[in-house]
């Protein structure tokens, strides 16, 4: 009995988390009127000599599948600067700049637009060969290596023509390339580094990471790549498919892409998060250059202060979009080819060669008489457990010297990605692969209480073909002022030790219920960094199918017992 246990348990370490293809073709389009504004409240300390900022004023672009038609543009300062100036700079960016040398407390500015964006996706045909010919002058600074983008590296150019071998068509190349991005990478914030060769070597980064090393591996092999500095807004979105609806959203806030040049497309923007070929219309696009260290200037301040002076200006950023029409007809089918993760893509008219995904086989099932073998004496965490725990989104901005007694402050990309989980109408739920046996003893949610009243508690559920099925267990009730009010985001624990809940290896699911008016959200991660694709699911309250899947994966943590 004991060399059998053994036997299972060691099978158990080794069981792979089940995944698929999850490329899937999308057909229809996006149109929307959006009003934009960018508020930041700048707070000079005593100290400060001289204070700049710098705005870039978003251009109009028209690309194959994504354009915006940008209108009434409107940047005020209260109060004036001393100076302001107008320049376009050598990527023809148009850069306001506004100086104060007699720096008031309190400056307010206000940058606001009316846009037309559109997202159109039907077939692409695209001829472009591979290897590239020759390109103008223009396009040659786009293959540049620079400080982040590490074109020259010998671990940046040994995989991007492992990736690109064999491929006859520049589509292939890229497909190939941005699928093992999309697979290879997953999304932290904040990385330790926002470089290309950081996220090679260590899997993980932000936006910044993902647009510096797809340029990386890119220009590498000669493909003209400029990365795109601009906002994404949080209304979701939904694409239609076999089995129900897939909503996408992102968190309202500044985000890193990048533009593909191909000579019989002209430029094309890429998400190398998840989307090729196109981005959709709650992208808003701001500034291009080289790499994120050129692409500084919109909401950029730097200042100047007193020798010894300890003083430093403190910068609040507010971006809210209001959509004014919004008509979204979106369909898409997915393929037996292509990344384990979500990767969205026209479908496209080229020569390629499908990345095909063999299917892991399923896990063994423990027999009955081994169970009550097992002893559960090892402590055990699992989750996804990586976010920015108690961060003010609101003012979180760092700060570096620029020259004596001088100091920048440049926009991050600390994005707050949570989802209103209390809401009358809706149940969101999570999916837990355990690959062990284990005594569950808590769930924790990363939780940020905005107030109201009421309970919470966490149901755990059964697996019922990739959907939460027969309930299980429910945690202790949690009043809400228990949770912290502080801003940022916090673990919050929910007690199941009373329960004895021994979980074999599977699939489960974790729901948040409540009761009364809280008003709570749930940080999530971009992409899927521990669990299958299609493991955040929601449905109406009234309804009994999990049918809506959402790309993203709430943040959350299993604690208990497993045996060694």
């Amino acid at each position: 009995m004991k060399k059998l246990l053994f036997s299972i348990i060691a099978m158990i370490l080794f069981i792979p988390i089940q995944s698929r293809a999850e490329n899937f073709t999308i057909r229809g389009d996006m149109g929307s009127t959006i009003r934009y504004e960018l508020r930041e409240q700048i707070t000079a300390g005593t100290g400060i000599q001289k204070l700049i900022l710098s705005f870039v004023t978003p251009q109009s672009f028209q690309s194959p599948t994504y354009q915006q038609s940008v209108r009434d543009v409107d940047l005020r300062f209260t109060p004036e600067p001393q100076e302001k100036k107008k320049t376009i700079d050598k990527r023809g960016n148009e850069i306001t700049t506004a100086t104060w040398t007699k720096p008031p407390d309190a400056i307010d500015v206000r940058l606001g637009f009316n846009t037309s964006s559109i997202t159109k996706l039907e077939t692409i045909h695209t001829d472009a060969p591979f290897p590239p010919g020759k390109f103008d002058e223009n396009l040659k600074y786009y293959l540049k290596a620079t400080e982040q983008v590490q074109v020259d590296h010998p671990q940046i150019q040994e995989l991007a023509a492992r990736l690109t071998k064999g491929a006859k068509t520049q589509f292939d190349a890229v497909q190939q390339t941005i699928s093992w991005v999309v697979d290879h990478v997953h999304y932290v914030t904040p990385p330790v580094r926002y470089d290309a060769l950081y996220a090679l070597e260590s899997g993980k980064g932000n936006c910044q990471n993902y647009s510096h090393l797809s340029a990386a591996l890119l220009r590498a092999v000669g493909i003209p790549v400029r990365i795109v500095n601009g906002v994404t807004l949080n209304q979701p979105y939904d694409i239609a498919w076999q089995k129900g609806v897939l909503t996408f959203k992102m968190g309202q806030g500044r985000h890193s892409w990048i533009e593909v040049w191909f000579p019989d497309l002209d430029w094309v923007p890429f998400d190398p998060q998840n989307t090729q070929l196109f981005v959709s219309n709650r992208f808003v696009r701001i500034e291009i250059g080289i790499d994120n260290l050129e692409t500084k200037n919109d909401g950029m301040l730097r200042w100047y202060q007193s020798k010894n002076s300890a003083a430093q200006p403190s910068l609040q950023e507010t971006i809210t979009a209001d959509f004014l029409k919004d008509n979204v007809s979106m369909k898409g089918e997915r393929q037996t080819y292509g990344p384990k993760n979500f990767l969205l893509t026209p479908n496209v008219k080229a020569e390629f060669k499908q990345i095909a995904v063999k299917p892991p086989p399923p896990p063994p099932l423990i027999p009955e008489d081994v169970k009550k073998e097992l002893v559960y004496d090892t402590p055990f965490i699992f989750g996804n457990l990586a976010f920015p725990e108690g961060v003010d989104f609101a003012f979180s901005r760092t700060t570096a010297a620029s020259g004596k007694d001088q100091f920048e402050m440049t926009k991050n990309f600390m994005v707050e990605t949570a989802e209103y989980v209390t809401t009358n109408a809706t149940q969101y739920a999570q999916v837990v692969v355990l690959r062990k046996p284990v005594l569950l003893k808590r769930v924790g949610l990363a939780l940020h209480n905005f107030g109201g009243e009421g309970w919470l508690w966490v149901d755990v559920f059964e697996d019922d073909n990739g959907k939460p099925g027969k309930p299980l267990c429910t945690s202790n009730m949690v009043t809400l002022d228990q949770l912290s009010l502080k801003p940022g985001y916090r673990w919050q624990d929910f007690d199941f030790s009373r329960e004895n809940l021994k979980l074999m290896p599977g699939s489960y699911w974790i729901a948040l219920g409540f009761t009364g008016s809280p008003i709570v959200n749930w940080f999530y991660t971009y992409g899927k960094p521990v669990g299958p694709t299609h493991g955040t699911r929601y449905k109406n309250v009234f309804q009994e199918n999990w049918s809506g899947a959402l790309n993203y994966e709430f943040n959350y943590r299993v604690s208990g017992l497993t045996v060694k």
